[in-house]
């Protein structure tokens, strides 16, 4: 093999993945209150994809910086509020939340992000549903 072949090849797995599949994704928050009579359904968009992670394996060699996982997180977002209906005068009616502007392979910041991803919890309406595109 050549070796501008070996070279362009290991750039393309070194660069090439981490770039490209970390995006904005589409998705679908459902938000309901006790209160509420209705669950609404949200279309937003959130970070989503593969980073290149490293192996662990020589953890004893290498600093503690270096073994740091990344994960596919927000480099720009906005906020945005939706009405959820049905509530009662004295209830706030609001519900903000992420929309996902832009994303980058990173560290995994805990102030706005769910870090842990908990397979017990479903995403989903015991109510009646409105849908809100925003």
């Amino acid at each position: 093999m050549s070796p501008f072949f070996v070279m362009s090849l290991l750039f393309g797995l070194t660069f090439g993945q981490t770039a490209s599949l970390c995006a904005p994704s589409e998705y679908t928050i459902h938000v309901e209150k006790r209160e509420c009579a209705y669950c609404l359904a949200i279309n937003t968009t959130i970070c989503a994809g593969f980073c290149m992670t490293r192996d662990s394996n020589g953890k004893k060699l290498l600093l503690k910086s270096a073994l740091s996982q990344n994960v596919c997180t927000y480099k720009e977002m906005l906020y945005q509020t939706a009405l959820i209906p049905g509530c009662p005068h004295h209830t706030i009616p609001y519900y903000s939340y992420p929309v996902a502007v832009s994303c980058k392979c990173g560290k995994c910041n805990t102030d706005y992000s769910d870090c842990v991803h908990e397979k017990v919890r479903t995403n989903y309406c015991t109510k009646p549903q409105k849908l809100c595109n925003m």
